[in-house]
């Protein structure tokens, strides 16, 4: 009874997988949590290769979720090489002192991901992409860095000039415009 007993010890941490060899990498989630903001930015809102119809397979492919596993109900990708995303906190931007946040020089295309069943939870999260393009990218910057997606603006532009700029929601449409 007691060789039974002993032999239950001995195995028992490794049934439970309590047990786990030092020289193991740590699992994908483990990682995300050791992400420090610029790597979180970079997975949630820079991917030059996204397209509309790619919203659900992407969100749930890089784990874009909302608290306790909700759905996310908009996301944001900028369709960029994350180096044009990152020289927006390096010398490609406008700081606004007001409210600390940079806005891009260089103008961008977006892919925005609409939640569709409000109130969902993962692995039920479906999502309607839309393209934007012509928008200036707004992010929150620490130590040169893009950390926090801020919105985006669109632009009209005349003759390769820009005349003016109205700061909107990526899904708002302005109904006063006279051309």
């Amino acid at each position: 009874m007691r060789i039974m007993f002993t032999c239950l010890l001995l195995v028992l941490p490794f049934v439970t997988g309590l047990s786990k060899p030092a020289n193991l990498q740590p699992n994908r989630i483990e990682k995300r949590l050791n992400e420090t903001n610029y790597e979180k930015f970079r997975r949630q809102h820079v991917d030059a290769k996204m397209s509309v119809k790619k919203c659900d397979t992407e969100m749930k492919k890089k784990k874009i979720y909302a608290d306790r596993n909700k759905c996310k109900d908009v996301n944001t990708f900028i369709l960029s090489d994350y180096k044009q995303v990152k020289a927006i906190c390096n010398g490609q931007g406008r700081y606004d002192q007001t409210n600390g946040t940079t806005k891009s020089v260089a103008k961008f295309r977006i892919v925005r991901c609409d939640l569709k069943n409000n109130g969902a939870r993962k692995p039920k999260c479906q999502y309607k992409g839309t393209l934007l393009t012509n928008r200036i990218v707004v992010v929150k910057c620490e130590g040169k860095l893009p950390v926090h997606y801020c919105g985006d603006e669109m632009t009209f532009e005349s003759n390769n000039a820009t005349i003016g700029k109205i700061p909107m929601r990526s899904t708002s449409v302005p109904t006063n415009l006279h051309f």
